[in-house]
Formats: C-alpha cells, structure tokens, sequence
C-alpha cells in the first residue's frame, strides 16, 4: 500500500544525502517536498501542515545541522515523528479486562468488510485462547447473516442464530444471554453497514450500545477510500464515541493518506490492520513498525512474529527430530516450504526484511519467489516417498515422469535435484558441528529462520 509513499520519500532523502551539510535552505526545501508528498498521498492537509512543522522544528536544530551524518538523522526525526502521528506510546491492544463475555462491536461503512473482520478479529482472539461467539446483527444486507454463518463453520466457531426479520438491538441483548449462559468470554458484533447521516440506522447503533455496553467500539475503515475514510470516522466517533479503528485493505494500492491521518482526526487509536484476503490477515497495528515500513527500513520484529506464530513448538521438535533421524530429505524440504507458506506470500514477508523491497522493484518482472516454490513443491509432490527419501535413484525415466506430473520440463527438475544436493551438503556440515550448529540453521528456540 505505501509503496508509491516510500518511493517518493526515499527520492526525497536521496537529494539530502547529496550534501555533505545541511544548511537551513537544505531543510527548508526538504520540508516543501515532504508536504507535497504528503498530500500526494490523500493526507488531511491539517495533518500534513503540523507534521511537517515539527519535522522542521526539529530537523533545523543545531544537532541535526552540526552532524556528522545530517541527512541519516533527518530521516530518524522523520521515522519519529511519523510514528507519533500514527499513535507511538499510546496504548493500542484491544480492552478484553472486563467481566466476560465481553462485547466488541465494529461498525462502518457497507462494503467496508466489517463481517470478513469479524471472521478475522475471531480467529485471532481464538488463537489468543479466548472463546468468541460471532453475532450477526446486520438485517438490512442480504445474506449478510449467512456469510457470517459461512465464515464460522469455515473457521469451526459458533455463531449466534439470527433471522433478516429481528430487531438488531434485541439479537445483540439475547447474544449477550446466550453468552453468560454458555461459556463464552467474548461476543464480536457485526452490524450493519450505514452512511454516518442515516439518522435512524445510527440512533439503532446508540441502542446497541446501552443495551449490551460494548467494551470496544471500532470503526472499521477501508484504506482504499483515502480521506473519504478518515472523515467518516470522525463523524461515526463524534455519535458512538469510538474506542478504535480498524484498517482494511491495507495490502491494497491505496495512497496512504487514511493510515496516516485517521488517528490525528479522530484521536482513536489504530488497533488492528487488514493485511490480506485470508482469514489469518489480521494483525495488531504497531506504529513504530508501520513508520520503518513506509521508510523502506523493513519491520523485522513482524518478520519473527510471523514465523513463530506459523511455526510452535512441536512442529520445531518433529523437524528437529526428523532432521536428526532422517537427515535433510526432500521430504522435510517440502515440510519447511509449507511452514514458510504459512506466514502469507513471499511478496509480503520479503517486504519486512531491510532492503528486501527495493530489490525486489529493481528487479522488475523477475519470477516472485512464491512462483519459484510452487513448481518446487509441485516437482517434489510429483514424486514417490522412497524418490523424496533418496534422490539418487532417480534416473532419466523417472526424471521425465515426475516432470510430466509436475507440468515442468526435466531441466526443472534437474535444477531442483542440483540445489537439494548442495542444501544437503550445506546441512550435514551444520549437522557435525552438534546441537549448536543444528540450533543454529534452525534459529532460536528450535524454530526456523524464515
């Protein structure tokens, strides 16, 4: 989403790192750029107008002129400060201390992806160990109750039976009923999708609000609308009092504007962001993080909680086991290619490594990685347990086999075969060097290092 913002502040930064010094002309043109980028980027004007003054502020002081490095530590008050307008230091985790079953209510815009976020929002919070129950409150969208219902079998949680022809305040008080009495500790409410000057639609969000007491009330916003987005919310905030955002789409070709205003219009906190179509694209926004991303700095700590999170304890105790008894096989390649799989595309995990995202526009239409281990895993698919076990009984026809299976040419899967060889060379030298070495290729705590 940032990408076409990060190119142009990383233009930006190119021309400062020309000058050995800065003078206060250097800042001052600097400053003009970074404002027109901004607003390039669909940010509120008033945003943009204080951020770049304290920006400046900052930047024109005699410790930035007077560096040894002027143009890196114009870039740091930036990253900084980019971070703070996106609400760095606040407190941004959802509030789930209250008596259970809590309830959580998103509202927004139709078409926002609110019932995809609770499906989203769900699972995360199961996988927290918490018991959520889905509520469907939307009666006005057709079948909008049962692609929540869709989304809770497809995710095996219970949702809460609804029909089109109830009153949505009374499906949110008996929800609530249902849940005190039958374990759950969280209710995660969709309601309809309304313009912030339905007056009637709004004052029935008012009613849910005193009749359950939710414990969040996030405004789930579509990053691909811009300023439409931040506009609406602060209408929505100014009507439900509003305990959070959510941004969707943020995967998308947006500008950047919403990610970047939203929070200094409303003074709400961005607490989660849509990352994906998947259900497991939900993740816990981090300013901080976003700021180095929008920097082309990469977001390493992201790249580890993925990896952990796709990867726990046991999968790493087997692998190690496996590695140890069977030593490197196709067979555990193939395990390792499906681990990496599940911490989404190679396209986004390459963008948190520093670096990492440049090279990949530098080279242009080369094949994504991800295209590269799917014919890998498909060669290796194409194979038979005791081929996967000892590559060396693969002779011509077998070869030709396993291509034809795989839809590669046999020049694919000699490729394949050539690099699985020198990868085994590569781990039984780390194998001979004992737990440690072996600790090591596997990364800390016995998890790999993707």
């Amino acid at each position: 989403m940032f990408d076409g913002l990060s190119d142009k502040l990383d233009a930006v930064f190119k021309k400062l790192r020309g000058h050995g010094r800065l003078t206060e002309q250097h800042i001052k043109e600097t400053m003009r750029e970074i404002r027109l980028v901004l607003l390039e980027a669909d940010v509120n004007f008033r945003v943009v107008k204080d951020f770049v003054a304290r920006v400046g502020e900052r930047a024109a002081g005699q410790d930035v002129l007077q560096s040894l490095t002027p143009a890196q530590q114009v870039i740091k008050v930036v990253r900084e400060e980019l971070a703070t307008l996106m609400g760095e230091g606040e407190e941004n985790g959802l509030n789930l201390a209250a008596r259970p079953p809590v309830p959580i209510m998103l509202c927004g815009l139709q078409g926002a992806g609110k019932t995809t976020t609770c499906g989203k929002l769900a699972l995360k919070l199961r996988r927290e160990k918490r018991n959520p129950l889905l509520v469907p409150a939307d009666v006005y969208r057709p079948a909008a109750i049962e692609q929540l219902k869709t989304l809770g079998r497809q995710l095996g949680i219970e949702v809460f039976d609804s029909a089109a022809d109830q009153d949505p305040v009374d499906i949110c008080r008996r929800a609530l009923a249902y849940g005190q009495l039958n374990g759950f500790d969280t209710l995660i409410l969709d309601t309809a999708g309304r313009l912030h000057i339905d007056t009637e639609l709004m004052d029935e969000l008012r009613r849910i609000v005193d009749a359950v007491s939710p414990s969040e009330i996030l405004f789930v916003a579509d990053a691909m609308t811009g300023q439409d987005a931040v506009n609406v919310a602060a209408s929505f905030n100014e009507q439900l009092s509003l305990t959070g955002v959510i941004l969707t789409k943020l995967d998308g070709d947006a500008r950047g504007g919403a990610a970047l205003s939203i929070r200094a219009v409303t003074g709400k906190p961005i607490k989660l962001i849509g990352m994906g179509e998947k259900l497991e694209a939900l993740e816990v926004f981090h300013p901080d993080r976003m700021a180095q991303r929008i920097l082309g700095m990469g977001d390493v700590l992201s790249l580890i909680e993925k990896a952990q999170a796709a990867v726990n304890a046991d999968e790493a105790a087997a692998m190690d086991a496996s590695l140890r008894k069977q030593g490197f096989t196709l067979e555990t390649f193939l395990e390792q290619m499906q681990m990496v799989k599940k911490m989404g595309s190679m396209e986004s995990i390459l963008k948190l490594i520093p670096g990492a995202g440049k090279a990949l526009k530098k080279a242009g239409d080369m094949q994504l990685p991800e295209k590269e281990l799917s014919r890998i895993e498909a060669i290796i698919r194409s194979m038979t347990p005791g081929e996967r076990f000892d590559p060396r009984i693969l002779n011509g026809s077998r070869r030709l086999r396993i291509a034809k299976g795989s839809g590669t040419r046999v020049q694919d899967v000699n490729q394949l075969l050539k690099r699985f060889v020198e990868a085994q060379k590569m781990m039984k030298k780390m194998q001979k060097m004992g737990p440690k070495g072996l600790k090591g290729m596997l990364g800390r705590g016995g998890q790999l290092p993707f």
